[in-house]
């Protein structure tokens, strides 16, 4: 029996779920490291490999000024103990203040791009710029992912980063709400392959 429910039209807003939290970390002209946090970034190209990544350009961001200039940055994600610290880079501006000073959180250079990778970090991914393009408020950068650097204490037995030992941040974009991942319900690429059709629709 399909029981039916009801629709109800919602004013249009961004909105995914789940969003992840991640840090943005550029140089400017001094080579001097800023970040900001996002929840606008996704995977987009397998080949070459890329993520796409959207910047508030109305706000004057400075790692969006910073990552223009030097077409390169890298891509942070933080473990949920962490989500203090990932709201404050997301709250305060760096045309400011040192936020990753005032945080305590350290910087190393990139090892394939210039920009700074924040060691406190568990993952991080390098990225090249190939394409930037303003999409309403937001600027939208695509960059070509050149490396990725891990701690060992995420990767699983095979040597794969394992979300779950990395336990990412989720990001509610509609209530403001930070969230923990939850356990791993299926294989994907197999457990559709039990699912039973019916040949009457």
């Amino acid at each position: 029996m399909i029981i039916m429910t009801t629709k109800i039209n919602i004013k249009p807003r961004a909105i995914m779920y789940p969003s992840p939290a991640v840090i943005v970390s550029a140089y400017d002209e001094n080579q001097k490291a800023d970040a900001c946090t996002l929840a606008f970034a996704t995977m987009c190209s397998h080949q070459p490999p890329c993520i796409m990544i959207a910047i508030n350009h109305s706000a004057k961001r400075k790692t969006l000024e910073d990552i223009t200039l030097q077409q390169e940055f890298v891509v942070g994600f933080p473990s949920i103990d962490q989500v203090s610290q990932t709201d404050y880079i997301g709250i305060f501006s760096g045309h400011d203040e040192d936020k990753l000073k005032k945080l305590s959180l350290t910087t190393t250079k990139a090892q394939k791009v210039n920009a700074p990778v924040i060691n406190d970090l568990k993952l991080s991914v390098e990225c090249k710029v190939i394409n930037m393009m303003k999409v309403g408020s937001h600027a939208q950068i695509t960059g070509e992912i050149v490396n990725i650097l891990a701690d060992e204490d995420i990767l699983d037995d095979n040597g794969k980063i394992s979300m779950k030992l990395l336990n990412p941040i989720v990001y509610d974009d509609v209530l403001y709400d930070y969230f923990s991942i939850g356990d791993k319900v299926a294989d994907a690429f197999n457990v559709g392959l039990d699912v039973q059709i019916n040949q009457q629709l």
